[in-house]
């Protein structure tokens, strides 16, 4: 089992040996390009001799052995107990906490950084955010501000707390709950999230639109 607060998976019984996993995505390296190697991963690679010794990713916390995404690579040590050698994992996906980015500034912003990272699923951002007050930049008659992406997509950007509203500078916003702003959207205008936050999603409304409505995701 692997838990947040220790980010090393122990050695499974079919490394026992000191076989390798078979997964080809993952190329060997010298361990100097490796990330910092603790004192307790030393300590566990004195007791594992001829071992892989996986590095999980930290925001993995669910039961049992994590899937290939969630762990960064794996070390291996030699008959010594000596960590000599690196592997990189090419499926690894860096989860927020890795990537360096700063707390979440609201429950929103949280759903937002684990969907975009593949640590969670884009329907909890709508479920979220449709039970949300948002703040939006408005033009000099109050209308939401329009925007545009760089390929031209037509956005609304609105943002999810005080603290990603400083992100607006000086511009003038308003606070309104989603449920209204959505009545006031053309039906090719998208939303954009939090566009000056470490985390920035684009997202269709039809989906928030039944969120709001109630409906639950297809399963």
């Amino acid at each position: 089992m692997t838990n947040a607060d220790d980010p090393w998976t122990a050695p499974g019984p079919e490394q026992a040996s000191g076989t390798p996993p078979q997964d080809d995505s993952r190329a060997a390296g010298d361990p100097r390009d490796a990330p910092g190697i603790p004192p307790d991963l030393r300590a566990a690679a004195k007791r594992a001799p001829d071992h892989w010794l996986g590095m999980v990713d930290p925001a993995w916390s669910g039961e049992g052995p994590p899937p290939s995404w969630a762990v960064r690579g794996e070390w291996r040590t030699d008959a010594a107990g000596e960590i000599v050698e690196w592997r990189e994992n090419e499926e690894y996906r860096a989860s927020p906490s890795a990537r360096g980015w700063p707390p979440p500034t609201d429950e929103v912003d949280e759903a937002v950084q684990l969907a975009v990272t593949g640590y969670g699923p884009a329907e909890e951002v709508t479920r979220r955010l449709a039970e949300a007050e948002v703040a939006v930049p408005v033009d000099p008659e109050g209308r939401p501000l329009l925007a545009a992406t760089p390929d031209g997509i037509p956005v609304i950007p609105v943002h999810t707390s005080a603290a990603q509203v400083d992100a607006l500078g000086r511009l003038a916003y308003e606070a309104v709950p989603v449920t209204l702003l959505l009545d006031l959207l053309e039906p090719e205008q998208r939303l954009l999230l939090n566009p000056g936050g470490a985390a920035s999603l684009l997202l269709e409304t039809d989906a928030l639109r039944r969120a709001a409505a109630g409906e639950r995701p297809a399963v």
